[in-house]
């Protein structure tokens, strides 16, 4: 009986050991990222995987257009608030969430949803989301671009009182405009 335990425990742990390597493995082909706003009180975060463009065709491609997309690669992207947020009309409640997006060839809706999945995808390879738990969903322009951006990339950019949040992959780039609410 000692024996089968023993070998059951090495079996387990030669298959936890491919889950951390292989896990490690796919992000190296799209490293975690990390975007930060901390100016006069007001913290944001994103937390997201960075894949590279590689000469593939991305959106209407690799990225389907109108299909929920995780924003990123890996695990689910997280967007981390300190303060309640004003998004287009809609308020976004300080806390954590996921940040998915469905991108079209013109606007993209942008999604914040309640529920925050341990991976981006679920096994049939669909964005991990679920719609009953969206907090706020937007929809903004994209705007294509002369400039190649060869990895995906989260950045903020401030104007006057409006904190830009800003998507950049391939030739297209996408701006959400947001605001701390007083």
């Amino acid at each position: 009986m000692k024996k089968v335990i023993v070998i059951a425990g090495v079996i387990v742990a030669i298959i936890a050991a491919g889950f951390i390597g292989l896990r490690f493995y796919t992000k190296s082909f799209s490293p975690e990222g990390l975007a930060l706003y901390d100016k006069n009180g007001v913290e944001i975060e994103v937390v997201y995987g960075r894949p590279f463009k590689k000469d593939r065709t991305i959106f209407g491609g690799l990225v389907p257009y109108n299909e929920v997309w995780r924003t990123g690669a890996n695990e689910a992207t997280v967007f981390t608030t300190n303060v309640d947020l004003s998004i287009g009309d809609q308020e976004l409640k300080a806390g954590s969430y996921s940040l998915f997006t469905i991108p079209d060839q013109t606007s993209w809706q942008i999604i914040f949803n309640k529920n925050i999945p341990g991976w981006g995808v679920n096994m049939s390879g669909k964005a991990n989301r679920d719609p009953s738990s969206d907090a706020v969903v937007i929809e903004v322009a994209s705007i294509e671009t002369q400039n190649l951006f060869e990895q995906f990339t989260i950045d903020f950019e401030q104007m006057h009182n409006e904190i830009d949040m800003i998507m950049m992959w391939d030739k297209t780039l996408v701006v959400v405009p947001m605001a701390a609410k007083n």
